[in-house]
């Protein structure tokens, strides 16, 4: 009797953890359960994380990408404050992506593409930030580490890609996976709780239904990244400014 009391019990607490792992600990911060299981080894350079996007299955007027991007990190849990106008607020709140028009000023073609961090091998971002806040892991994810992040901004000033933001106001609800605080600047990470966790892929990837985002590791010549770069010519963007960037993009 008191060992099927016992597993009663161990099964009970089992389910009460996994619900806890999706509830509130605190106003405005909630838990989220990691599917798969978190990194066991350091960070090392043998992987280069990267992204190859197909501006010509990109369609006109679709922000799948930056939709999922905003549900997977949180910042659709910002809300402006009381009183602003509602076009200066969508034009300063934070973003991590964001959809951009390109065009060819020799054949007039425009191109609609997603814009987010490039994740440089040498990000002029680093090279400004004065306390290292900025930084780039082994991996090759640029990152911010917002604890020193003293709000200077210089890495946005340096960034040719425009893909940082500045966290005007405070934030009252975020996600435990993506710790987001006012006064930082902040930018796409390639989804790194999922690199950190297990995961293959990023939150933009997932949401583009129609195929142009492909994640993966670029170091590895037997990846499906480095076998499509292989195939069709790609360009990084501003490559006059040799920072070897990691997301490339075909079709433009």
């Amino acid at each position: 009797m008191s060992s099927k009391v016992d597993q009663k019990r161990r099964e009970f607490m089992s389910v009460a953890g996994l619900a806890a792992a999706a509830t509130v600990v605190a106003p405005g911060v909630f838990l989220h359960a990691a599917g798969a299981a978190p990194r066991s080894e350091p960070v090392t350079g043998k992987v280069r994380y990267g992204m190859l996007i197909d501006t010509t299955k990109c369609v006109d007027g679709c922000d799948d990408c930056v939709q999922g991007c905003e549900k997977e990190n949180g910042l659709d849990l910002l809300r402006p404050p009381e009183g602003a106008d509602p076009e200066a607020w969508d034009r300063q709140r934070p973003r991590w992506i964001r959809t951009v028009k390109v065009k060819d000023r020799l054949t007039g073609k425009v191109t609609t593409l997603p814009m987010m961090c490039q994740h440089c091998e040498y990000p002029p971002c680093q090279d400004v930030c004065p306390t290292g806040a900025s930084f780039r892991r082994a991996d090759g994810i640029v990152m911010v580490d917002r604890h020193i992040c003293i709000g200077c901004r210089y890495c946005m000033m340096a960034c040719p890609y425009k893909a940082r933001s500045f966290i005007h106001e405070d934030i009252d609800e975020k996600l435990t996976r993506a710790p987001r605080g006012k006064g930082c600047v902040e930018s796409c990470n390639l989804c790194v709780h999922r690199r950190d966790n297990g995961g293959t892929t990023t939150a933009c990837q997932d949401a583009c239904k129609h195929g142009a985002i492909l994640f993966g590791d670029l170091n590895d010549p037997e990846s499906e990244i480095s076998q499509e770069l292989r195939k069709r010519n790609n360009t990084q963007l501003r490559a006059d400014l040799k920072l070897n960037t990691g997301v490339r993009y075909r079709g433009i």
